[in-house]
């Protein structure tokens, strides 16, 4: 159905949907499959690979990859491997530094140490780096970067002086649009908390909770999402219909960070924006009947607290 007030983002037919890396435990079948999906039917550009949250997990997947990757070039997307958000112990330096080492595929940085082993090579920066402001970016490329994942919760004036700057610069700036929002990374693992387990013999408990463990207040409401050693949102971020005013500021790829439900009706909906086929308006009500058991949230962009739903009208 089409709605009023969204007929000029029917104009917009550029930018780039990328999928980032995914943030969960699932089955290394679970995973297989999503993977070889998004490489046959998916419409998106670029496909982020590799455990960015738990290194415990990698094993798990590792052999995988090079089948995975093939599978994703094969259906015309670009792949980027992640590095790990969060380094702390020797083997996780090692698994960090194995991976810059990689010649065959751009990598995205999502911690300080793989920033280390990447500099003077071209490479991303990940949305856990927190780049903030115009001299971030321009010592970060002085070192080799050329496109930004951008941290979810800059506000919208924020965007538009890296717009500016990345224009300046002639690199490329990528904005979360939907999935949950990772807020904080710990040392403890909060999920073997929960089950009286210690991190080191965990069990992978964490597979229990495909898109998180829901938090709850005192009061019951729903409040945060657990997953391993990560912090989330409970709310779904919808910049979906903020797409084409994203791009007049100079951001010129946008990501949905994957779950187990709901990813390939998101990923349409954002394609439609980009061919220009669908308006904001119709883009944002679609969501919202897709999300319906989860609050949408945009108060970040908005410059209001993060968890709230500002409103907002296309014209």
């Amino acid at each position: 159905m089409k709605q009023s007030g969204g007929g000029k983002n029917y104009k917009m037919k550029s930018g780039h949907l990328t999928l980032g890396p995914i943030l969960f435990h699932w089955p290394v079948e679970t995973k297989r499959d999503f993977y070889f999906k998004i490489a046959d039917e998916s419409a998106v550009d670029t496909v982020y690979l590799g455990e960015v949250i738990c290194s415990k997990r990698a094993p798990f997947m590792d052999p995988h990859y090079d089948e995975i990757a093939d599978r994703l070039k094969r259906g015309g997307k670009q792949v980027v491997f992640s590095s790990l958000a969060e380094v702390m112990i020797a083997r996780e330096r090692k698994m960090t530094e194995g991976l810059c080492t990689l010649d065959d595929y751009d990598i995205e940085a999502n911690d300080t140490s793989a920033l280390f082993h990447l500099r003077g090579r071209p490479h991303r920066v990940g949305q856990y780096c927190n780049v903030y402001n115009e001299e971030t970016l321009l010592h970060l490329c002085e070192k080799g970067a050329y496109h930004f994942a951008l941290p979810a919760e800059l506000p919208r004036e924020s965007l538009v002086e890296l717009g500016k700057s990345a224009k300046a610069l002639g690199i490329t700036l990528e904005v979360q649009v939907t999935g949950r929002v990772g807020l904080a990374l710990s040392a403890r693992c909060y999920h073997a908390r929960a089950h009286d387990r210690v991190k080191d013999n965990c069990q992978f408990v964490c597979e229990q909770d495909p898109d998180g463990m829901p938090l709850k207040t005192l009061s019951g409401q729903s409040f945060l999402c657990v997953n391993g050693i990560q912090t989330l949102s409970y709310n779904y971020l919808n910049l979906i219909p903020q797409i084409p005013e994203l791009y007049t500021m100079g951001i010129t790829n946008f990501r949905i960070s994957p779950h187990l439900q709901h990813t390939d009706r998101l990923i349409t909906i954002a394609r439609d924006v980009l061919s220009g086929i669908m308006s904001s308006n119709e883009a944002a009500l679609n969501v919202q009947s897709i999300l319906v058991d989860t609050p949408c949230f945009n108060g970040f962009y908005h410059g209001k607290p993060g968890y709230e739903w500002i409103d907002s009208s296309f014209s």
